[in-house]
């Protein structure tokens, strides 16, 4: 392939994939033309490979990503060097490590790849500058932020109130395409109990 349509094939693709991003948020406010440009212009596309790491446990939380494409994991490490499972993010879903995003501190989790993802990247000074530019965008992150919270809080409850089998089932109904992506002991780390002990619930699930 000659080296002028690969560059063509290259500004295709980083446009569809600055595109996402627009189509996202106008699911929730209405932007101009001008507004989408800056929005595109304050956003980094990277390709990641699966496992590899967007973001290490101990160094800086600078960037917030919009996942474009794939699936991605967040993770922390206990004190016996067990993984576990902070979240699970798929296409048009956010994740960084937003305390320490916020207050530009080190980052306590892990964040990779699960899958080949694409990702758009934006700094904390680029979102903040969004904030003072785009007349929605504050109403557009209020949403975000209150979807992210009730389903947090949703996740935290069933956590403190239902069995073991039961957070199982609820994770199946809600993520079945999740399920066979995913290992057994990711899964396990994220409902917070042993892969073994994830075993006796899916024989139970399947008998």
């Amino acid at each position: 392939m000659a080296q002028q349509e690969k560059l063509s094939l290259l500004q295709l693709y980083k446009t569809i994939l600055k595109q996402a991003i627009i189509e996202h948020i106008t699911c929730h406010i209405d932007l101009s033309e001008q507004e989408k440009a800056l929005i595109i212009k304050s956003f980094e596309e990277r390709h990641i490979k699966r496992k590899e790491r967007l973001l290490n446990e101990g160094s800086p939380c600078h960037q917030l990503f919009f996942i474009a494409s794939g699936l991605l994991r967040a993770y922390c490490i206990n004190e016996e060097g067990k993984e576990l499972t902070v979240m699970f993010a798929m296409k048009n879903w956010w994740i960084t490590d937003m305390q320490n995003f916020v207050s530009q501190q080190t980052s306590t989790m892990t964040i990779e790849a699960l899958t080949d993802s694409s990702v758009l990247i934006i700094s904390k000074t680029a979102l903040d500058n969004l904030f003072e530019t785009v007349s929605g965008f504050n109403e557009f992150w209020r949403i975000l932020m209150q979807n992210a919270y009730c389903r947090e809080q949703t996740r935290v409850v069933q956590n403190l109130t239902l069995r073991a089998d039961d957070r199982y089932r609820l994770f199946m109904d809600k993520y079945p395409e999740l399920v066979e992506v995913l290992t057994q002991r990711q899964i396990a780390s994220y409902l917070g109990v042993t892969p073994e002990f994830l075993s006796v619930i899916r024989s139970r699930h399947k008998s």
